[in-house]
């Protein structure tokens, strides 16, 4: 039956799972084949395990936050840089396209994207860098631990479990998760030894697509990036040449936005076709194929990842390591080091729901928690209360 033109059909589980089986590519994760959840449910009439997974996810108390919380600029040097939840938001969109083009499951895809930084701390790579000093000898932190940690745990939204109960495959996109800023964990119960899902991998990829080239945006509009010296990168300047043929009078700002969207365009293209090549050179026929598979099936071609190379180098020399940014960074370590030291110091400062944790998980992981789960502006608001005598508490 042709689900997708009859709109008086409202689809169910056995309509989803034709329609999969329908559209989907054999090598796609299928909601039906999903290993399940922790807790026993039963699934929504209308909505694959994904599409649910989705759901819990934006509506979760973690995924709001993330609005408040940064990456290379701190929430308050300006209204416009992106925040986590942009970030997110950007990520999902790309990840989005490249499954649709390979036939993936976009529902997956989709539900790993905006849960794959749910376990960042407040100030981006500094607070998880603090944390895991913090921590060096009870276990460290890793945010991708944490987001997994975020979803079974410390989520409280249902009556019959803990966390949001999410499918295995997403939990599994989380834990699994790399990228240049990002450390794949392995975990027991969640195939260790397995590669992810190609929903993962594509997750994986669209997150350095995005970090690189929203960087690169918000370097710019702060004024560290200087448009100048971009000129030194082959792939920018033959953007801006061909841009600046077909719009001889284009405004800078509306360049610059055609130029960073040309460039996700460029990776997003060749990621595609050099996947497709990968799918039929490593003969991937099902789930399980890419997962035995000796090297990730995502991946850009080689000449992509040349004329890569130099724009993250000069991300990393221009934006990451300039002084103002580096001593953002060092600013932000600073508060998250004397926020940890007063908890532990007298862990009666701390809310009582967070008290009530310290019995089952200890006193420095019960801290650490609370923390993670700071925006960039609670937790300067609970510096201020804490250090600045004239400020109430």
């Amino acid at each position: 039956m042709n689900y997708i033109n009859n709109y008086s059909v409202m689809l169910n589980q056995k309509q989803i799972k034709e329609l999969e089986d329908a559209y989907l590519a054999p090598y796609a994760m299928k909601s039906f084949n999903t290993r399940g959840r922790v807790y026993k449910e039963t699934e929504h009439t209308y909505r694959s395990c994904y599409q649910r997974d989705r759901d819990r996810i934006i509506h979760s108390a973690a995924f709001r936050r993330l609005e408040y919380k940064t990456q290379v600029f701190v929430n308050h040097e300006g209204d416009y840089y992106r925040t986590r939840l942009t970030h997110t938001i950007e990520v999902a969109q790309i990840a989005r396209t490249i499954a649709s083009s390979l036939r993936l499951n976009v529902d997956l895809t989709e539900a790993i994207a905006l849960a794959h930084d749910l376990g960042h701390t407040p100030f981006g790579h500094s607070g998880e860098e603090a944390l895991n000093e913090l921590l060096s000898k009870h276990g460290g932190f890793n945010h991708n631990l944490q987001g997994l940690r975020v979803v079974d745990y410390l989520e409280e939204r249902y009556p019959d479990f803990p966390g949001l109960n999410l499918s295995w495959e997403v939990r599994e996109g989380i834990v699994k998760h790399s990228s240049a800023f990002d450390t794949a964990v392995k975990i027991k119960g969640l195939a260790p030894l397995e590669l992810p899902t190609l929903e993962t991998q594509v997750v994986d990829i669209a997150d350095e697509i995005a970090y690189d080239n929203h960087d690169l945006d918000d370097g710019l509009t702060s004024g560290l990036i200087n448009e100048k010296d971009l000129e030194s990168l082959p792939v920018w300047d033959k953007i801006n040449e061909d841009i600046s043929k077909k719009y001889a009078k284009i405004k800078q700002n509306k360049k610059r936005y055609l130029a960073i969207r040309s460039l996700i365009d460029i990776q997003v293209t060749d990621l595609i076709k050099e996947t497709e090549r990968n799918i039929n050179s490593l003969k991937i026929k099902s789930c399980s194929d890419v997962k035995r598979a000796d090297k990730k099936v995502v991946s850009f071609s080689k000449r992509i990842q040349e004329l890569r190379k130099p724009l993250r180098a000069f991300l990393m020399e221009r934006l990451y390591h300039h002084y103002r940014v580096i001593r953002m960074s060092t600013k932000a370590k600073r508060f998250i080091l004397e926020l940890f030291k007063v908890y532990i110091e007298k862990p009666k400062q701390l809310p009582p729901e967070t008290q009530k944790r310290i019995a089952a998980d200890g006193v420095m992981r019960a801290v650490c928690d609370y923390i993670a789960g700071m925006t960039d502006r609670y937790a300067l608001d609970e510096y201020k209360k804490l250090f600045d005598p004239y400020e109430k508490v």
